[in-house]
């Protein structure tokens, strides 16, 4: 795959872009979102260039898919097929549209989310969201 495919694979959920606690082995997701992240759209407002800015920005290659602990979300597309299973029903490459990612109510809009900006305590954000 080039680039291009790869990022194509990307469903724009905005999950990755959650802040995240690790603790003995286990990732807690947060609704803390990184500062760039837009929770209108889903997308990063710097991300052409996100890893100069934003040091501990993960790049998605199959190294950071295949960490353990996970900390890609489980409906997460290239976790997802590098783990053998299809892509979801809703994923914007089998709809052909974007905003379906939005409408199957699976990415971050919509939901109660706090910027890392306002957070003093990231234990207090801990979320379980089924689909992370």
């Amino acid at each position: 795959m080039n680039q291009t495919e790869w990022e194509l694979l990307c469903d724009g959920c905005g999950k990755c872009c959650l802040n995240k606690l690790e603790c003995k082995g286990k990732i807690y997701f947060t609704n803390a979102y990184c500062r760039f992240f837009n929770p209108k759209n889903c997308l990063c407002r710097i991300y052409e260039h996100r890893f100069e800015v934003v040091k501990d920005c993960r790049n998605i290659d199959l190294k950071a898919i295949r960490e353990k602990p996970r900390w890609l979300p489980k409906t997460c597309a290239y976790w997802l097929l590098d783990n053998g299973y299809d892509l979801p029903a809703w994923h914007p490459l089998i709809t052909g549209k974007a905003v379906s990612v939005f409408n199957a109510g699976v990415s971050l809009k919509n939901r109660t989310l706090i910027s890392e900006s306002e957070v003093e305590d990231y234990e207090d954000y801990i979320i379980d969201w089924q689909d992370l």
